[in-house]
């Protein structure tokens, strides 16, 4: 389903229903793989996980668990839909 930017930019009311408003901020930020293993836990179950993970390849976020995906993991998302598009125009 094709999105308007304007859209995704604005609407960010699913951020409130997120199981991240019960923890601190730094949880979601960690240093190490532990921290970013407890971070996507809780993100698992998470009601609006596909709206964030969204939100942070829309806006190419590169720190921090989002979607209860890593930096690492949203990065080769992009890398593939990027390699989808040009397949698909080609």
């Amino acid at each position: 389903m094709a999105r308007s930017n304007v859209s995704v930019c604005m609407d960010t009311t699913w951020m409130a229903s997120g199981n991240c408003n019960n923890h601190p901020p730094a949880v979601f930020f960690p240093s190490d793989g532990v921290g970013v293993e407890v971070a996507k836990e809780i993100c698992s179950s998470c009601p609006v996980k596909e709206s964030c993970l969204e939100y942070a390849l829309d806006h190419r976020v590169d720190h921090g668990v989002w979607g209860a995906t890593s930096e690492r993991q949203r990065r080769r998302i992009l890398k593939a839909r990027r390699a989808q598009r040009v397949s698909v125009s080609s």
